[in-house]
């Protein structure tokens, strides 16, 4: 039989009060189940930290000696128990390292998939699918009207203009993709990395992921080449050089209010789009859908007379 407060929504973050653990914390917990290593899912201080290793390298990066207590590192598909519930981590497609957190309890099968894509990317491992009796779903773009193009056509973009480009983007996963996607799509490019994106991109490939070409950003070289040069910079920089003169601004997102004011729209999302939603709860067959980080209305009414949804938040 499903629990219907197997997960509840609290201050604190989701809580699975039969197993005393919170799924992606807030604040600062005993028992933190982390299913990626974005800041609005991952924080510093849990005493301890359940995740996979690519996301403890990350949070150790970021938060250094207040990354946590101790870290319980798990592969791919390992089992463990955590207070009686039976725990897994299944790829989710969103960043290096970035998994859906499947839990076994009484026999019910609970998936969490925390923040995940479809769309193909080299520079992480692709989602898999597993099947579970209710799924635990964001819902960031579920809403019919969102379709995001594929990256790799959107790419292509900033092969229309020779002008150097200052590209804003988040300096976990976003970066890395596009850095990638730029060495295979757009050739002519000259790639180069704002200092405080650097030790993610080193951390990836230190983990087995060949980037490609980029380099540190030099202000001279970016000074003395007029064309062709491409400048990853993150969000607060970005909006910092709102006055930066002789660049095409572009940003990444897959937001369209982000999109504005930019010469280049470049539609580049690492989460699910509303038929990637649709597919996903195809593919892993529940009975119920609890929809969680956005606005799930939309879900529940397109279910209203074949699947239960129920509205975490």
């Amino acid at each position: 039989m499903i629990l219907d407060d197997f997960i509840v929504a609290t201050k604190t973050g989701l809580f699975c009060r039969y197993g005393d653990f919170y799924l992606d914390p807030k604040e600062i917990v005993k028992y933190a189940v982390i299913s990626h290593a974005h800041g609005d899912h991952a924080i510093g201080g849990n005493l301890n930290v359940y995740c996979t290793e690519a996301t403890a390298l990350f949070m150790k990066h970021r938060y250094k000696k207040f990354a946590g207590g101790e870290f319980h590192l798990k592969a791919y598909e390992e089992t463990f128990v955590l207070n009686g519930v039976k725990i897994s981590f299944i790829p989710a497609g969103h960043i290096l390292g970035s998994a859906m957190i499947l839990m076994e309890y009484e026999g019910i099968r609970y998936l969490y998939t925390g923040d995940y894509k479809l769309q193909p990317d080299d520079t992480c491992e692709p989602i898999e699918y597993v099947t579970a009796d209710v799924l635990i779903t964001e819902t960031t773009f579920a809403d019919p009207n969102t379709r995001h193009p594929a990256a790799e056509e959107e790419i292509l973009k900033l092969n229309s203009t020779q002008s150097n480009i200052m590209l804003g983007a988040y300096a976990l996963g976003k970066c890395q993709r596009l850095i990638s996607l730029m060495n295979k799509y757009c050739p002519e490019k000259r790639i180069l990395v704002h200092h405080s994106m650097m030790p993610f991109v080193k951390i990836y490939e230190q983990k087995g992921i060949d980037m490609g070409k980029y380099e540190m950003y030099d202000r001279k070289v970016m000074k003395n080449n007029h064309t062709h040069m491409v400048y990853l910079v993150p969000p607060m920089v970005f909006r910092s050089y709102f006055r930066a003169i002789n660049v095409i601004r572009v940003f990444a997102t897959g937001w369209k209010h982000l999109q504005n004011n930019n010469e280049i729209q470049l539609y580049v999302s690492d989460h699910a789009d509303w038929e990637d939603i649709l597919y996903t709860i195809g593919q892993v067959k529940p009975t119920q859908v609890w929809t969680n980080h956005g606005d799930g209305v939309q879900l529940k009414n397109h279910y209203e007379k074949s699947l239960v949804v129920k509205l975490l938040t």
